[in-house]
């Protein structure tokens, strides 16, 4: 399951099931967590927030990647989404916000079934709106 992965993502991927564990989806009921590392070592951890009014909601990654903005933080190595779903992948949304405040950053998703992936930003949205090609 491990096997090659930098043992400073299965750290990561750890805070982000730590972060899962306080979304808020009353609602959907799919809980996400994710962790940005930045290239000082910090960690910042993001969930999943919903309301009833579903377009004010936000995604874990979102929400991780805007509170590391708003500590002043602008250069990411990484971030780790966790899911309890079979298959585990950025939305749309997010993915355009990662092309744009974390072009360089690896994303490592880990599913229900014990999967890891690991890609680039520029490989979950080629030919993105701005962002990566700015």
């Amino acid at each position: 399951m491990c096997e090659g992965v930098n043992v400073d993502y299965i750290y990561l991927l750890g805070r982000a099931k730590e972060a899962r564990e306080k979304a808020y989806a009353p609602y959907s009921k799919y809980k996400v967590g994710a962790a940005l590392l930045t290239v000082d070592g910090d960690i910042f951890t993001g969930c999943n927030v919903e309301n009833v009014s579903y377009g004010l909601s936000i995604c874990a990654e979102r929400t991780a990647l805007f509170t590391a903005i708003a500590a002043g933080k602008r250069d990411f190595i990484a971030m780790s989404i966790v899911a309890s779903s079979p298959e585990v992948s950025p939305c749309g949304a997010c993915r355009q916000v990662l092309c744009e405040l974390a072009p360089q950053a690896e994303i490592i998703t880990f599913s229900r079934a014990g999967d890891i992936k690991i890609k680039k930003v520029a490989e979950l949205l080629p030919e993105a709106f701005g962002g990566l090609y700015v």
